[in-house]
């Protein structure tokens, strides 16, 4: 058995890209994805009630194109994730990518702005 905590460290240690392609490999060889397993359980509490839709109140920041300005949406995905240079051009070469994920709307309103400003297609989901 791997020792769970110097696992737990690894994987803290990852870049957003590098845990992306991590999941994205594990969602493959075990042929699952997260979606999937979240699909199956179904709703907490599972009561009879009908559906009770809730005001969502996490947003995904999805950078869909770079709109021809590669060097500028680089620059501000740089100052937005803390990614180094070669790790925002490969996010920006691999649109469409989450840029921020699970964030408060206010905050994906903002960094939708600023990468808008910067040249790029940008989806808030």
């Amino acid at each position: 058995m791997a020792d769970i905590q110097s696992l737990v460290d690894q994987l803290s240690e990852l870049t957003v890209l590098e845990a992306a392609d991590l999941a994205k490999a594990l969602e493959e060889k075990w042929g699952v994805s997260a979606a999937a397993a979240v699909a199956v359980a179904g709703p907490a509490g599972g009561g009879a009630a009908g559906p009770v839709e809730e005001e969502k109140t996490e947003f995904d920041v999805i950078l869909v194109n770079d709109g021809g300005k590669k060097i500028n949406v680089i620059k501000e995905v740089r100052a937005i994730t803390n990614l180094g240079l070669g790790e925002a051009k490969a996010l920006v070469e691999g649109a469409p990518k989450p840029i921020k994920e699970g964030i408060p709307k206010a905050e994906a309103e903002e960094l939708r702005k600023r990468l808008e400003e910067a040249g790029a297609t940008v989806e808030v989901k």
